[in-house]
């Protein structure tokens, strides 16, 4: 069975929907960024993402843990809070050039069929929360919704359109796509 990206804008549910695709017995992997930002505020960075190595260290955390789920599943269904098309995504809408550890990582996941090539796009629920982490505005929200959409489908994935509305329905519309044609 492959792998499932769930990708779309800061704050659109992706998080939540995980949690209840895992509460249902799927395998997850939670996205990266967030953990690497929060390790950086520990370490007494406040803006991580202005570092030269910010988005190569979201690759590498990526990378160490879809290894770890991938080589450990029996043919379950895996799902993933992000991909490296989200990172490179994340660093063009950073105004950066792809690094080679992330453009490598992108080439890898695109040959190697880890993932499927379709991705589920949750959309955005009309308002953002900022965190911590997530200190982008509902309208930088927005336009980094568009370049994550543009980068799927550039790289060649079909978007699977997961509307804003009640959790549930959003995850019993992720299911049923991925148990009717898997």
């Amino acid at each position: 069975m492959p792998a499932y990206i769930l990708t779309g804008a800061p704050g659109s549910g992706k998080t939540a929907i995980l949690r209840m695709l895992e509460t249902a017995g799927y395998l997850v992997v939670e996205e990266a960024a967030t953990d690497v930002i929060a390790l950086e505020h520990a370490l007494g960075c406040d803006e991580p993402w202005e570092k030269a190595d910010f988005v190569d260290k979201v690759v590498s955390l990526q990378r160490q843990r879809q290894d770890r789920v991938l080589m450990n599943r029996h043919g379950e269904i895996a799902f993933f809070d992000r991909s490296p098309v989200c990172t490179l995504a994340l660093s063009r809408f950073l105004g950066l050039s792809p690094s080679a550890l992330l453009a490598r990582e992108v080439d890898r996941v695109l040959s190697d069929g880890r993932y499927a090539r379709a991705a589920f796009f949750v959309r955005n629920q009309g308002f953002v929360e900022a965190t911590a982490a997530r200190r982008i505005s509902y309208a930088d929200s927005l336009a980094f919704e568009r370049v994550h959409e543009e980068v799927y489908r550039e790289l060649g994935f079909r978007i699977i359109d997961v509307p804003a509305g009640p959790l549930a329905e959003r995850v019993a519309l992720i299911e049923r796509d991925v148990l009717v044609s898997p």
